[in-house]
């Protein structure tokens, strides 16, 4: 009976990897904020489509552009930045610290293949985007069958 139910819930086995790796990033977001570890942070990110080009856009808010790298490769695009304190705060004298200071990074795999060449980055008001454009679909040809 066991082995029906797993076989008959495959489906929802990709929500438990899922959530298995959602417990592991929050486990890595907690690791990090503690203080005086070094780790790097993540960034959030929003990844869709817009037409031909998929868009990633992410809040990196008191970060200059001089201080953010991206690396767009075919089928990943991976951000990585610095965000710096302008004065230390002992740990015993905060009531919250929610915000991450330090390094950061994200890669994201893409759900089709991009053209480096062709993208573009651009910072405004804290919000990174990063537009690529998809590499245009081959288009399919009947071909006609000589003897």
């Amino acid at each position: 009976m066991e082995e029906n139910n797993e076989k008959g819930m495959e489906g929802d086995n990709v929500f438990v990897e899922l959530a298995k790796v959602r417990s592991a990033e929050a486990a890595l977001q907690e690791e990090i904020a503690t203080p005086g570890n070094e780790s790097e942070g993540q960034l959030t990110v929003d990844v869709y489509q817009d037409g031909d080009d998929i868009v990633v856009e992410s809040a990196i808010a008191g970060v200059r552009e001089n201080d953010i790298d991206v690396h767009i490769a075919n089928d990943a695009v991976t951000i990585r930045g610095k965000r710096e304190k302008k004065h230390e705060v002992k740990t015993k004298d905060y009531f919250y610290q929610e915000c991450f200071w330090g390094q950061f990074s994200r890669t994201v795999i893409l759900p089709a293949e991009v053209d480096p060449e062709k993208s573009t980055a651009t910072l405004k008001n804290g919000i990174l985007v990063v537009r690529m454009p998809c590499f245009a679909k081959a288009k399919s040809k009947k071909l006609k069958v000589k003897e």
